[in-house]
């Protein structure tokens, strides 16, 4: 174990310990990736083949993202976390979309920011793309606090053992 690491365990109680694994939190960040893929496709292709409005082809981009990294985290990063069934699934994914909404809205909070109040361009051969550059650092502010309402909530990974 690093320093960091002990000091990080320090700051957090031992009923969330579960939160500081770096192997999760390690899944968490590629499943991430994974989903920022995702969002960014939509985002890119609604809004510069469609010419959809930069906020909404972001929405629609974020909707996909989540059900992406739903079912990879359920499959990998969570997996026998939580019960079998159907019912159990359909349970944690509407959960993961009320847990997210918290991660959706910061993320689409400092997405306006950065392209409605900011206003800073990015041209690129003769169109803009700064709608697609802020996106990724949008999704980095939101990622953590995904990370942690995902782990407590919908996975509710404190709850090990």
């Amino acid at each position: 174990m690093t320093d960091l690491e002990r000091r990080v365990r320090r700051l957090v109680p031992d009923r969330f310990e579960s939160l500081v694994s770096g192997v999760r939190f390690g899944q968490f960040v590629s499943v991430g990736v994974v989903g920022a893929i995702s969002d960014n496709t939509v985002l890119a292709v609604l809004g510069l083949a469609f010419g959809v409005s930069d906020m909404w082809a972001k929405a629609a981009g974020v909707e996909t993202a989540i059900l992406v990294m739903f079912l990879v985290n359920e499959h990998w990063t969570f997996a026998g976390q939580g019960e079998t069934g159907r019912r159990s699934f359909a349970k944690r994914l509407g959960k993961s979309h009320l847990v997210r909404s918290g991660g959706v809205a910061v993320q689409l909070a400092v997405y306006w920011l950065l392209t409605q109040w900011l206003m800073i361009e990015l041209v690129v051969a003769g169109t803009d793309l700064w709608f697609i550059a802020a996106s990724p650092l949008a999704i980095g502010v939101a990622m953590l606090v995904n990370y942690v309402a995902e782990s407590l909530f919908t996975w509710q990974v404190h709850a090990d053992g």
